[in-house]
């Protein structure tokens, strides 16, 4: 006598169909993630008050590139990441022509004359690495908050969250960001 088998068979031709449908499933439900770069609004023109077309004093012009092995020059001698939101704070708010009521700087003769002439020039090699520009301008930006919340609480006595709207273009105003990035070599 011939045994059968006796367990219940699956029938497997409609996994392909279900594998399908979940993959598109997962496809359509995923989130991509975007880069979205940075965040940073360049102005239309000209900011009020500066004359673009002038010629800029040397002294007022604090360089920065980055090479193709991701080395930092600061003004022709090397600096690390660490080294640059205290650097751009010592360049800017050197105060060298005595004009600025508020900065705290050395007055230093080879260094720029006030945060409203400081120019810093970031220039990087088409090979450099886009991580290490990123860091360079993050310490930048740092620098610049520094010497802003520094304005806000020693001239007018105020924490920078706690800033009107006024307030915070006078603060922008007496250390304003500008920044120069050159084209890469």
């Amino acid at each position: 006598m011939r045994r059968t088998n006796s367990s219940p068979e699956v029938n497997a031709g409609s996994m392909a169909d279900i594998a399908f449908l979940l993959l598109i499933f997962f496809l359509v439900t995923a989130a991509i993630p975007k880069d979205t770069g940075i965040n940073r609004q360049l102005p239309k023109e000209c900011p009020p008050g500066i004359d673009c077309n002038s010629i800029i004093a040397e002294r007022n012009i604090l360089k920065i590139a980055i090479n193709a092995k991701n080395e930092i020059m600061v003004d022709n001698e090397i600096a690390t990441v660490d080294d640059i939101k205290d650097l751009a704070k010592t360049f800017l708010d050197n105060n060298g022509d005595g004009s600025c009521t508020y900065c705290n700087g050395n007055k230093n003769e080879t260094s720029s004359d006030n945060p409203s002439k400081a120019v810093i020039s970031l220039q990087t090699d088409r090979n450099s690495n886009y991580n290490q520009f990123i860091e360079v301008q993050d310490e930048l930006t740092k620098a610049y908050f520094e010497l802003r919340k520094t304005y806000a609480e020693k001239v007018l006595n105020k924490q920078i969250d706690n800033l009107t709207k006024d307030e915070l273009k006078q603060v922008k105003d007496a250390y304003p960001f500008i920044l120069s990035e050159a084209e890469t070599r």
